[in-house]
């Protein structure tokens, strides 16, 4: 399992996609394809942006499918970044 704590590269409001997208691509990614479960850990993150989540795991769910939720734990997460991580997921099973 690879655990992932977000607030060093983030800061308290996760709003930068390209940070976002170098999480996906240099940490999500390579676990995934060793089918390692991760955790997102959003602990001390007090927000996030709609389009900082997308870019964090729209991608992922477009190549594995809905399933590869199953393998990533949202962690820590207060009740407006679940809000918008349920969004995007959302969003994401509809369109696939």
């Amino acid at each position: 399992m690879i655990h992932i704590k977000l607030f060093k590269q983030v800061g308290p409001f996760a709003e930068n996609k390209d940070i976002a997208r170098d999480i996906r691509l240099k940490k999500l990614i390579p676990a995934l394809e060793k089918n390692k479960d991760v955790i997102l850990d959003f602990e001390s993150i007090e927000g996030a942006t709609q389009s900082f989540i997308h870019a964090l795991i729209s991608d992922l769910i477009r190549k594995y499918g809905n399933e590869v939720l199953d393998k990533i734990q949202f962690k820590s997460c207060n009740d407006t970044v679940k809000g918008i991580i349920s969004i995007v997921t959302d969003y994401m099973q509809e369109s696939s």
